[in-house]
């Protein structure tokens, strides 16, 4: 039966050349979506990290902070009342750094998982990292405009971005 060899070499071009098309598809994926969104999460973490460990996480943003008071921390510290300030702010800035290392944490995770190859999945972690991006500029802008961690936030934003823009582009 010529016909049913040529069917079966026609059938298995066609899963070939399925397999090279999801291949590709998965690697346009990893390269131009994945990877902008990794960095992103990989510096939140490392952010977190940072206010986890520091002996006074204020001071890492301590030009905005001391803006926003009107007071330099010393003369903060030293007003009568408040000696046990500095133990209260690295308790505040810990738990800072907790959520802000868990919430990159569990974005890095969800970016690693099979899910992340369905478009509906990755329509919901786009909107849900952007929205904590975009939220956060604006309280920045609003509470600390002289951070340097806006610089930081604008890098976020870009890669964020280049990897909207490469999902918007994948058919799927």
């Amino acid at each position: 039966k010529p016909s049913s060899a040529a069917s079966d070499v026609y059938k298995r071009q066609v899963k070939t050349r399925e397999t090279i098309i999801s291949l590709i598809f998965i690697g346009a994926i990893n390269r131009f979506v994945k990877l902008p969104l990794i960095i992103i999460c990989v510096v939140i973490c490392i952010s977190g990290l940072r206010w986890l460990i520091s002996q006074e996480p204020w001071i890492l943003d301590q030009v905005a902070n001391e803006e926003r008071l009107a007071m330099t921390f010393n003369e903060l510290f030293s007003i009568e009342g408040n000696n046990t300030l500095a133990a209260y702010l690295k308790q505040i800035y810990r738990f800072l750094g907790l959520y802000v290392f868990g919430t990159g944490f569990v974005f890095l995770m969800f970016s690693k998982i099979d899910l992340f190859n369905q478009r509906s999945f990755r329509n919901r972690y786009f909107i849900a990292l952007g929205t904590l991006l975009f939220s956060n500029i604006l309280l920045a802008y609003y509470w600390i405009p002289s951070s340097h961690f806006i610089y930081i936030m604008w890098g976020a934003i870009l890669l964020f971005l280049v990897s909207l823009y490469n999902h918007t582009k994948l058919e799927n």
